[in-house]
């Protein structure tokens, strides 16, 4: 059976349109909450959805996510009602989702064990930030075995080794904007067309750009990097915003990103 990712991708390319990937915190403020915004991404023109596993330490993340790392944290979240949620979710909704975690999490409740619920859970890929490409034999043979895609970044310093990553990724290549944590950013000054250039020729699997994206022309701009576009922190700012309400206004704004992008 083939990965959602990829089914995603091909259906994306025949419409000549641009992915557009978002993000949440899992728990925050409550996982029933969190499951609506997920529907409300998914029903406004979400193509794919990272569901953040709440991490007391999540180093690649800036203050707007890490706050909501550890509110969903102390509401007490943990991976097993993440994956009920997932199962909640696979009811309503046939696109795929993703799980964005800290390496230590997978090993911490069993790397066979976590691969295999979510291939009972029908996740379709996990993105380890704090994983370095060259340790991802780590997790490699139990996510293979389970057809669960390991999503790989590259980053503006990665130019020499983003042909190697490149050749190696499934699903999707995620390109972290700018360098640092993630976070709104009012202005992204890389320049994509010099670090995408070296897997433009050797480009097996879409690029889709993340960290930073702030809003609708923002999304559009960089869009036309890459084959899509990765949006977190502001969403998540306005779950932290309106709180149980949050799904109407995370819709509203998923909504103004799609057109921009389909503009």
């Amino acid at each position: 059976m083939s990965n959602r990712i990829d089914s995603c991708f091909a259906a994306l390319a025949k419409q000549n349109k641009k992915a557009l990937i978002t993000f949440i915190t899992a728990g925050d403020p409550d996982l029933e909450s969190s499951e609506k915004n997920v529907l409300a991404m998914l029903d406004n023109g979400a193509d794919i959805v990272e569901i953040g596993v709440p991490f007391s330490d999540p180093i690649a993340e800036g203050p707007t996510i890490q706050k909501a790392s550890l509110r969903a944290l102390e509401g007490g979240v943990n991976l097993d009602k993440i994956f009920k949620m997932v199962s909640s979710l696979r009811k309503k909704t046939d696109k795929p989702l993703l799980l964005m975690m800290y390496l230590n999490t997978i090993f911490r409740y069993g790397t066979e064990k976590f691969f295999k619920l979510c291939k009972e859970h029908q996740i379709d890929g996990v993105i380890v930030p704090d994983m370095p490409f060259e340790e991802r034999d780590e997790v490699k043979a139990e996510a293979d075995k389970n057809g669960i895609y390991n999503i790989f970044l590259v980053a503006p310093t990665s130019k020499e080794r983003v042909k190697m990553i490149s050749d190696e990724a499934k699903g999707f290549l995620y390109v972290v904007s700018s360098l640092g944590v993630t976070g709104a950013r009012k202005e992204i000054s890389t320049d994509f067309s010099d670090l995408l250039s070296p897997i433009r020729d050797h480009q097996k699997v879409p690029a889709c750009i993340g960290f930073g994206i702030s809003g609708p022309a923002q999304a559009r701009t960089m869009s036309q990097f890459a084959d899509g576009v990765i949006i977190g922190s502001a969403i998540v700012s306005l779950s932290e915003k309106h709180g149980k309400d949050a799904h109407k206004y995370i819709g509203e704004f998923v909504r103004n990103v799609r057109e921009a992008l389909d503009a």
